[in-house]
């Protein structure tokens, strides 16, 4: 069943809601296999949520399309068609970007993980260097000022977290 709810106060205003409050250009279906939700706005951006996952959308120009999500706990799977514009997800431990790919976002309390299936991501900390992960690639960010490392990830560590979105 799908739902479309009004925008909220708050991501009107470019701040961070709750995952039940969408711009007017998305809409969210709850899925049971894996649970969670999966939302859907214009330009083809797909995001899936797990259960629990602390998401609010960022819609600063008010067009129904967010350019972006903060992420402050569990984990999302974001989808964006290469050439529909940027997309980044801020989480308490590192920024992610991109212009068109699939990628995954993992929040606890002591780290932020991003792990890319297609495409390129660029992930900092704030006010901090950027690195590229690739197709394969992941990154660890924890709070401090350690360079980050770019890793391959293992495939049975990049196929639990996919799994959690039914990938």
């Amino acid at each position: 069943m799908r739902v479309r709810l009004a925008l909220a106060a708050a991501l009107t205003a470019g701040l961070a809601a709750p995952a039940g409050a969408q711009t007017a250009g998305c809409t969210i279906e709850a899925r049971s296999d894996p649970p969670g939700q999966v939302l859907t706005c214009g330009g083809g951006l797909t995001i899936r949520t797990e259960p629990g996952t602390a998401l609010g959308l960022i819609d600063r120009n008010r067009d129904g399309r967010p350019e972006g999500a903060r992420l402050r706990a569990k984990g999302a799977l974001i989808a964006l068609p290469p050439g529909q514009g940027g997309f980044q997800v801020l989480t308490p431990h590192a920024i992610a970007a991109v212009r068109g790919t699939i990628w995954a976002v993992d929040v606890s309390a002591g780290q932020t993980s991003v792990f890319v299936e297609r495409g390129r991501v660029a992930v900092r900390r704030p006010g901090g260097p950027a690195v590229l992960l690739a197709e394969g690639d992941g990154v660890d960010v924890k709070r401090g000022t350690g360079p980050l490392r770019v890793v391959r990830w293992a495939p049975a560590r990049a196929a639990a977290l996919l799994a959690r979105f039914g990938r």
